[in-house]
């Protein structure tokens, strides 16, 4: 049962590897043909011959034929959502809608996100509302819109509310998120929550002004997220002023947006993050709560205890509330698998039926799995998982400690020993680092947050629900659950001082990983099993397996996929150089923290050994600060003034100026700009002083140029031309993200690049690239890669030539939004291709 349970979990996963899905015909044929399998090995089972039906071959069919209906099942539901897209035709459209507020409210800097359910689409005057999908064929008013988008809505806040249904003029694009090795898929993320277009609410003045129509409809769904929005400001407003309020109202409700990035690195260094939000061991409480005070009050009737058992009550009434709580805390995949597994159990004791560990687990993954195919694209599916799976392992076979606090304090260091050895292969697969001081954290904070701050929370979160009148007992209940959770972060603070607290390995290889699970499970496995030291064995070639690095004489350049904003990394065998650290998006969001460390952390790398900062854009050195404090630099290079906040001032810091040259190992590095007189000049733009750098190795350049603008690109190749010196390149990084300001016909004659790259975000308002540009640069044969239809992408320049990777095109799955320009255009026969060995 366990194994076909499990090989149903692997046919979803390995739906999910892929690039494009296998026609609806051959899904439905498949799932089909392995209904059937199952059907007849069932009969067979059912038949009184079960030697037959536990045969090895009749469980190896078994296994393929769920391994193939999981396959085919997450295949047909994958076809019918990315059925309902938006066409590309139809991006950057006006269009009237009504719709729902269908999630809760999301406030940022200037903005209010949300997901919005549309219900009817305007067209003209003659068809008037209609159905978001049943859109009049060729009518030039209206097109069709998916059901389910993400919108935002800038300017003053609107008060939006779930449940709310509102007229918007909307406009809408494909749900496409950044691309890039090591990176968050967001676009995966989306399809599983089912947002199939994101756009923003028109308010202008040439635009029809939103209008509420309805202050709360009768929808399931979207009144239990009202519910869960008035919850959320009452947290508010009574932890407005507590420096841990967010992870109290992470505690209750399982939003988690108001954590700090800060925060969060500290509880992943210290292994607490699955603490940190609905873990299972909350539902569990609450589930149990009910159960017995539901059972003590169904005791008090003889009479309803001769109609029901006291086992099948409370049993029912764990589910009831596990699944209340669950739905309060917006049923995310650790919520699911805990109800799940709450609810074999109790139903199986309702029944009087005894499962083993396995079944539970695997039963609980397979409905999971059933009802949320993508749930397998997200970490919390395997941690969650992953550390039930140590926990039933490492229990196996062995004799419960006596009943003495001594028996229980070892007892509980054992578990969280056995989790924390069992989930290191994921943790480094999923984070690229492991917490050495995970073992004592979760020793204290795993007692301290379940027993204490958990329950403190709810009790006060419930008062305000209950006796909303009688402020004091609540806030005391969540004064107290916060102060303690403060006291607990003072204690994880002094535990990452050393710096051996945590290491961080680089992506290894797929088998790498797999040899290391079974170690894992050789480990914990139950008392008596022998040659555990083959478990230490099988974890080796995953901690030890070296970072991939260029091979001597090879420089390869990565345009990461920023967004609106610029940031590339420079490797060779001997060092590693970033110019420049994309945009910030937020307060507490930036390039620098959710795109370029995770890569180069998936690189292995520890430390820059230089960093250039171009100018002091926002969208140029956004990121530099969290760069320098995660990573930090050997060397810093840039034209950004001595005091600017966005570049803190490390020792060793130099001004970039044209002359000035520096070396990293057999890289050779020159700037060509800025002049040094722009530095005296108050009226020089910032894009002026941007750093223009020249990286050689070999027969192979590189021309990096910031936003310089085209009177500074004359002036650098008349200066060049003056001194006799070639600035032929094999990549050239468009100045401006394409800016019709910039890449001036004489630059691309002067540099004859064979490869231009273009960073800018997709469908920017700026209108990068310029038409005009692209045109410049196809009349001298240039070939084009832009992060905005091609994700991240990398060059690999070495002996034999150019192998360039574009992640969008040559390592995206099914889910990734191909964009049409990209696909019209092909892919220009430039040297070598990518290949999907190089997509990690």
């Amino acid at each position: 049962m366990p194994a076909v349970l499990a090989a149903f979990v692997a046919g979803d996963v390995l739906l999910q590897q892929l690039a494009q899905l296998p026609p609806c015909a051959l899904l439905a044929g498949s799932a089909i043909a392995a209904l059937l399998a199952l059907l007849a090995l069932g009969l067979l089972r059912m038949s009184g011959r079960p030697d037959a039906a536990a045969h090895p071959r009749a469980l190896v069919a078994a296994a393929l034929a769920a391994l193939v209906l999981g396959f085919s099942l997450a295949g047909w539901r994958a076809q019918l959502r990315l059925a309902e897209a938006l066409d590309s035709a139809d991006e950057g459209r006006d269009i009237r809608v009504q719709a729902v507020v269908a999630s809760l409210p999301v406030v940022g800097e200037g903005n209010v996100r949300f997901t919005a359910r549309i219900e009817a689409v305007q067209c003209g005057r003659a068809v008037g509302w209609v159905a978001p999908g049943a859109v009049p064929a060729g009518d030039p008013d209206c097109f069709a819109v998916p059901r389910q988008v993400g919108l935002s809505w800038y300017g003053a806040d609107p008060g939006l509310l779930p449940a709310q249904r509102w007229a918007w003029t909307v406009r809408l694009r494909r749900p496409q998120a950044l691309l890039n090795p090591a990176g968050f898929d967001a676009e995966g993320w989306m399809l599983e929550q089912d947002i199939r277009a994101l756009g923003t609410v028109r308010a202008g003045a040439r635009d029809p002004p939103p209008r509420l129509l309805e202050p709360a409809v009768f929808q399931v769904d979207a009144r239990i997220d009202r519910a869960r929005a008035q919850l959320r400001a009452a947290l508010h407003e009574h932890l407005a002023d507590r420096r841990y309020g967010a992870v109290i109202v992470a505690l209750v409700m399982g939003d988690q947006g108001g954590i700090a990035e800060a925060d969060w690195s500290l509880f992943n260094r210290t292994g607490i993050s699955h603490l940190v939000s609905i873990s299972g061991l909350h539902i569990t409480m609450i589930a149990g709560a009910v159960a017995l005070v539901a059972g003590a009050l169904w005791r008090r009737s003889a009479g309803l205890l001769r109609r029901v058992s006291l086992p099948v009550v409370r049993a029912l009434a764990a589910i009831g509330g596990g699944l209340a709580y669950c739905l309060l805390a917006g049923w995310g995949v650790p919520a699911q698998r805990t109800l799940l597994m709450l609810s074999v159990v109790a139903l199986a004791l309702c029944a009087r039926t005894r499962l083993g560990a396995g079944n539970i687990l695997a039963l609980a993954a397979a409905m999971v799995c059933l009802w949320d195919p993508w749930a397998v694209l997200a970490a919390g599916f395997w941690l969650s998982f992953g550390a039930v799976a140590c926990i039933f392992l490492a229990s196996s076979g062995r004799v419960a400690p006596p009943g003495s606090w001594r028996g229980a304090l070892r007892e509980t260091v054992r578990m969280q020993a056995a989790i924390t050895v069992g989930q290191v292969p994921l943790t480094l697969a999923i984070f690229g680092q492991v917490s050495l001081v995970a073992p004592v954290a979760n020793a204290v904070a795993i007692p301290l947050v379940s027993y204490l701050v958990a329950p403190l929370a709810l009790v006060g979160a419930a008062l305000l629900v209950l006796l909303p009148g009688l402020a004091a007992p609540a806030d005391l209940a969540l004064a107290a659950a916060e102060g303690l959770f403060g006291l607990l972060a003072q204690l994880l603070q002094l535990l990452t001082t050393p710096r051996w607290s945590s290491f961080a390995l680089a992506l290894p290889p797929a088998w790498t990983l797999a040899s290391a699970l079974l170690g894992s499970a050789w480990l914990l496995a139950p008392a008596g099993w022998p040659l555990r030291w083959i478990g230490l064995c099988a974890l080796l070639p995953m901690l030890a397996w070296p970072p991939e690095r260029p091979a001597p004489g090879e420089l390869w350049l990565t345009a990461l996929d920023v967004g609106q904003g610029m940031s590339l990394v420079l490797e060779t065998a001997q060092a590693i150089l970033v110019f420049d650290t994309g945009p910030r998006y937020g307060a507490d969001a930036d390039a620098g923290s959710r795109v370029i460390v995770p890569y180069l952390r998936a690189r292995g790398v520890g430390t820059l050994d230089a960093l250039v900062v171009s100018h002091q854009d926002i969208d140029h050195a956004g990121g530099a600060a969290a760069l320098l404090h995660t990573l930090g630099s050997r060397q810093v290079w840039s034209s950004v003034d001595a005091g600017n906040p966005l570049l803190p001032a490390p020792a060793g810091r130099e001004r970039c100026e044209a002359g000035r040259a520096f070396a990293l190992g057999a890289l050779r590095l020159d700037f060509l700009g800025p002049d040094a007189a722009v530095y005296t000049q108050p009226r020089a733009s910032t894009n002026a002083r941007s750093c223009v750098l020249l990286a050689q190795l070999g027969r192979h350049a590189v021309l990096l140029t910031g936003d310089v603008p085209a009177r500074q690109e004359r002036q650098l190749v008349e200066r060049a031309a003056a001194a006799a010196r070639s600035l032929r390149v094999d990549v050239l990084v468009a100045p401006h993200h394409g800016s019709h300001s910039s890449s001036s016909s004489a630059l691309i004659a002067a540099t004859a690049p064979r490869w231009v790259s273009i960073q800018a975000g997709y469908r920017n308002h700026f209108g990068h690239p310029h038409a005009e540009v692209l045109h410049r640069y196809r009349e001298q044969g240039v070939a084009i890669a832009r992060s905005d239809e091609d994700g991240a992408v990398q060059w690999r320049l070495g002996a034999d030539g150019i192998r360039v990777v574009r992640w969008r095109r040559d390592c995206a799955h099914y889910w990734n939004n191909r964009p049409a320009a990209a696909l019209a255009a092909g892919s220009p026969a430039v040297d070598g291709a990518g290949h999907q060995g190089d997509c990690r």
